[in-house]
């Protein structure tokens, strides 16, 4: 028995501190991810807590008439605005420090590492749950990633995207989805950071 896990980061959003929402475009990327998720049967949608997350996955949920469940463990690793007064670029050295440094754990937030394990936690439970369904997950870029360099070997990954360890960080469009399938033998990597839907939807 398996179940299909459809990973989808939150379609574009502000360019701001703090938890903030989509923006005009990154709205209109929620409505063709959703046109996609309209042909396939889809039993449940979960997503980050982050407004981000959270617009798009109602998006889609509104479309295939499927509620949305926040949790928190597919949030971000970090936010911009989770640590008061740090400016853009100190999270961004602090984010990609924390990228190379797997098991660096930020002042606020988690290490790369147990990132990806919440997720990891959190797919195995769900798969567990409802065996043989398909999952829509709404959480983050960096997220995604964490997840995949925990569970796939650096041979694995490349043959997805050359140099992936090393690209990691822009290697996941926004309303991108990877698939992940799970069973009893554990994770199998199906499609990666897929943007098909985007240019050609409903």
């Amino acid at each position: 028995m398996s179940a299909d896990f459809y990973l989808v980061r939150h379609a574009l959003k502000e360019k701001d501190v703090g938890d903030v929402f989509l923006t005009a475009d990154g709205l209109e990327q929620a409505h063709a991810t959703a046109c996609f998720f309209e042909q396939i049967d889809i039993a449940r949608i979960f997503c980050s807590p982050l407004n981000r997350a959270k617009q798009t996955a109602q998006i889609i949920g509104n479309a295939i008439r499927i509620p949305i469940t926040e949790d928190s463990r597919l949030r971000e690793r970090a936010n911009w605005g989770d640590m008061p007064g740090q400016s853009f670029q100190e999270f961004v050295e602090m984010w990609n420090r924390c990228t190379k440094e797997r098991d660096l754990t930020p002042p606020i937030g988690d290490s790369a590492r147990k990132a990806g394990q919440r997720l990891s936690t959190f797919i195995m439970e769900t798969a567990a749950k409802y065996p043989l369904e398909r999952t829509v997950i709404v959480t983050h870029g960096g997220l995604i990633t964490d997840f995949l360099l925990n569970e796939f070997s650096s041979d694995e990954l490349n043959k997805k995207h050359p140099n992936f360890i090393i690209e990691q960080s822009n290697l996941v469009p926004e309303c991108s989805i990877t698939k992940i399938r799970h069973d009893s033998k554990g994770f199998e990597f199906v499609d990666f950071a897929n943007i098909a839907h985007l240019i050609d939807h409903c």
